[in-house]
């Protein structure tokens, strides 16, 4: 039986972060489009593949850790150092520019989800009355209007 090692995983770590990278930017011409109804399906996937990366992750931490180094990415760049598996440093060093390419591109998925819902917003303040109105009945029948009630007692 083969040992786990902090390599063990990173191969299937950086094609899942890859697969995820594809989505996002898939997901920015949807939102670019306005496309909810494929924006909700992406969701479901991302969610998968992150918690598959989850997973993948933790076990590349009780590797570290069982290995005897922080289970963190620190860790991992202690473990590169006397790994003496050549192809690990450099699939770590993708996996990690495939990451931050990831973070950025979520960065700017969630402006344009910002602008959306504030588009959205401001259609639902559109088509609401202004606060000063009295033009609305109440249940009496009788016209209300927005002015609080304030009751003074005297004495």
């Amino acid at each position: 039986m083969q040992s786990v090692t902090p390599f063990s995983s990173l191969r299937d770590e950086q094609q899942l972060m890859t697969t995820l990278l594809a989505l996002m930017k898939e997901e920015q011409l949807h939102l670019v489009a306005a496309d909810i109804d494929a924006i909700a399906e992406l969701t479901v996937r991302k969610t998968a593949l992150v918690g598959q990366l989850s997973q993948l992750a933790a076990q590349r931490h009780q590797a570290l850790a069982a290995a005897g180094f922080m289970a963190a990415e620190a860790g991992m760049e202690d473990w590169l150092v006397g790994a003496g598996v050549a192809e690990a440093a450099p699939l770590w060093k993708s996996l990690l520019e495939t990451t931050r390419e990831a973070k950025e591109q979520n960065r700017l998925n969630s402006l344009l989800v910002n602008k959306h819902m504030l588009h959205t917003q401001g259609a639902l303040n559109a088509m609401r009355p202004t606060a000063q109105s009295g033009n609305f009945y109440g249940p009496s029948g009788q016209a209300t209007t927005n002015t609080p009630n304030r009751r003074v007692v005297i004495g």
